[in-house]
């Protein structure tokens, strides 16, 4: 079964060729952004100028940091309600549009954001219409949210079919200022969505063909990328590469993979996707036999070897000094052995494979 009720454009100037659909939703607009990124790019002054021709009024909401925390979204649903906004146009990397999914859910069932993580209290939405000005997280397309619980420190999402998108907008010209470092640990993470469409429980055959070509134009693109940040149609490639793993992980959730590295993310501040990339070559050797064939498929689909693959993830250089504190070690492997991400593993893992791939990184 393949699951996508989103309505979606791509492609350069894909907003302002199709900026009729706005018309559609809602009548008080709440946008949401980060602080610059979404001014910077270029998307915010596009977007507005499409809002301005439909006639309709709108307030923007523009506090939403790099992983976004409870009280950001308590602070957006409130603003929402004072304003009465009845549809949101959340633009930006992962986390406006996380930021989006969980203010609509807080807001629309009258929650408290830490209610959001028992599913059956979202019984509606508000519908939400996503551009994205990174080429990562794949969250235009895919009905999940992650939220960081600055009391506990812990980094989780949650799922509903209300997170979806009514619609999406994925123009790869609002990616053309991202550093470098950004470039390379956003098209890293929508590697790690792709992977683990391999990995999961709940792949599908019918999910190949877009993984393995996901897979390939990452491999084949990003260094070019790097190279030359302002190649739109090198862009491109990524944006469709970050738009087909939403898609994947859409259907079969993500895996080991992704709850390794939370841990990292919120202890270390080292970035979502660079943590994936860090840990990558050792969840495929973890995952390898259990998925040998679709593994050995996808390289010989690439023409190469999965040591040409490692040899590659080494050239990016994710991490140069180990970093994890051995004092917190424990309490890392026991955040991970408890994340609901391992129920898709397709092995059971055990607290000592787990600690095996952390000690390799210990300072």
């Amino acid at each position: 079964m393949f699951h996508s009720p989103i309505k979606s454009f791509f492609g350069v100037d894909c907003l302002k060729n199709n900026s009729e659909i706005l018309k559609v939703f809602g009548n008080n607009i709440l946008l949401i952004t980060g602080k610059n990124s979404a001014k910077s790019c270029g998307a915010l002054t596009e977007v507005v100028s499409v809002i301005n021709q439909t006639g309709k009024k709108y307030v923007h909401f523009d506090q939403v940091t790099e992983n976004p925390d409870l009280e950001i979204i308590r602070k957006g649903s409130d603003f929402l309600k004072k304003n009465n906004c009845d549809v949101i146009i959340a633009i930006g990397g992962g986390s406006p549009i996380d930021a989006a999914k969980a203010i609509a859910a807080t807001a629309a069932n009258n929650l408290i954001p830490e209610d959001l993580y028992k599913p059956n209290n979202i019984k509606k939405g508000i519908p939400i219409i996503a551009i994205p000005t990174t080429s990562g997280t794949g969250t235009e397309v895919t009905q999940y949210s992650v939220l960081t619980n600055l009391t506990t420190g812990n980094k989780a999402g949650f799922a509903s079919p209300f997170n979806f998108p009514v619609c999406s907008f994925s123009d790869p010209k609002f990616t053309l200022s991202l550093p470098q470092t950004v470039t390379r640990d956003t098209a890293i993470d929508a590697l790690s969505h792709l992977l683990e469409g391999i990995y999961s429980v709940k792949t599908e055959p019918l999910l190949y063909p877009i993984i393995f070509e996901g897979i390939k134009l990452i491999y084949e693109n990003l260094q070019e990328c790097l190279d030359q940040p302002l190649n739109i149609q090198i862009r491109e490639k990524l944006m469709q590469a970050a738009f087909y793993g939403g898609l994947v992980i859409a259907q079969t959730g993500t895996t080991l993979q992704h709850s390794i590295g939370y841990p990292l993310t919120t202890e270390y501040g080292i970035t979502h996707g660079c943590s994936n990339g860090i840990v990558m070559k050792d969840i495929m050797e973890l995952f390898y036999f259990a998925r040998k064939n679709e593994i050995d498929n996808l390289f010989t689909y690439m023409g190469i070897q999965r040591q040409d693959f490692y040899n590659w993830l080494i050239s990016l250089n994710l991490v140069n000094d180990n970093f994890i504190d051995n004092n917190l070690l424990e309490a890392h492997i026991k955040k991970v052995a408890a994340s609901s991400n391992i129920a898709n593993n397709p092995i059971q893992v055990s607290t000592e494979s787990i600690r095996k791939i952390y000690e390799k990184y210990i300072k």
